[in-house]
């Protein structure tokens, strides 16, 4: 087992123990906000292009994908009250923890996404798929407001092929190319400051 997966599986325990009291109350705020499950658990391409499903709380009403397209804009009407607030901190994200702890994802790497998004790469992208996808990157950090970049769009989807994913794939390279243990540290502590700085891009 190596280092990173050392941390990955002690953080990962840690952080769901610890975080459990936030966790429950947050399941309760969403059950009593709308009908449906806690959690959204969505297809998503991990490493080696293996599909595995990404746990979130649920922010959209039920049966949302069948609304809509795979990216959220701010203004999407799918959102629930609760599930915009969590957006807005990036709470929807706790539950990777556990994707974190199993070995799907890892606390830092490219984001996971949809297949559709994956079968678009070219060859040298697909060296996105040699490690393990991330709860957090260096496009997770330029991107915070990406829900507010897709605001107004008529199809958010192009817009974020457009407007986002050349940057994001550019950026998830970038880090397949340099990564470290003391680089996920900095990426990790960066993080949490735009969490508790409430998302806020500098």
């Amino acid at each position: 087992m190596t280092s990173k997966r050392v941390f990955d599986v002690v953080a990962s325990t840690l952080g769901l123990l610890a975080l459990s009291p936030l966790l429950v109350a947050i399941a309760v705020l969403i059950k009593l906000d709308s009908k449906g499950p806690v959690f959204y658990r969505g297809d998503r391409v991990g490493k080696d292009g293996r599909s595995f499903r990404i746990f979130k709380f649920r922010t959209m009403v039920p049966n949302a994908e069948s609304l809509g397209g795979s990216s959220t804009p701010e203004d999407d009407p799918r959102l629930t009250r609760v599930g915009k607030a969590l957006r807005r901190r990036k709470l929807d994200e706790l539950p990777q923890l556990m994707n974190v702890l199993t070995g799907d994802m890892s606390f830092v790497g490219p984001r996971p996404q949809v297949r559709w998004a994956v079968d678009r790469y070219t060859d040298k992208e697909m060296a996105l798929l040699s490690v393990r996808p991330g709860i957090t990157d260096y496009a997770s950090l330029r991107f915070s407001n990406e829900e507010e970049i897709l605001r107004g769009a008529a199809d958010p989807d192009q817009a974020y092929l457009e407007l986002i994913a050349p940057e994001k794939v550019r950026l998830g390279l970038e880090y397949v190319r340099t990564r470290s243990f003391w680089v996920d540290m900095k990426l990790i502590c960066l993080t949490l400051g735009r969490v508790f700085d409430g998302g806020r891009q500098r």
